[in-house]
């Protein structure tokens, strides 16, 4: 009976161990699919940095445009706040213009302005 176990045991590890001669083919067939696969994602990446080598080169002549046409925009109007020449002593019209209230307004008006700044500038905000 030993015997008979052994030769099926290795019958049934022939059966596994055997390899088809077609088999040899579809591999051969996958490593070529994966070449190219490798190719071109070799092939893209090139492209990719190249082209971005190209913007960059460009990019030059345009930061200067941009950084010329931003200098044209006045910050001064993109901000409702008064951003500074202050007086050596604070007169009562740099005070409206900081606070964002006319010249002439009253008190409640003026307090409330107030208010509203010092909140938005506080240290323990947000």
């Amino acid at each position: 009976m030993e015997g008979a176990a052994a030769a099926s045991e290795g019958l049934r590890y022939a059966e596994y161990s055997r390899v088809p001669p077609s088999a040899g083919q579809g591999q051969a067939e996958l490593d070529r699919g994966l070449a190219r696969t490798m190719i071109a994602v070799g092939l893209g990446v090139a492209t990719v940095a190249f082209a971005g080598r190209y913007a960059f080169h460009l990019w030059k002549p345009l930061e200067q445009a941009i950084t010329e046409s931003a200098k044209r925009i006045s910050t001064s109007s993109l901000s409702s706040y008064y951003k500074g020449g202050f007086e050596q002593k604070m007169s009562r019209r740099e005070a409206s213009l900081i606070l964002g209230v006319s010249p002439s307004a009253g008190k409640a008006k003026i307090r409330t302005a107030h208010r509203k700044i010092m909140i938005l500038n506080h240290p323990d905000k947000g």
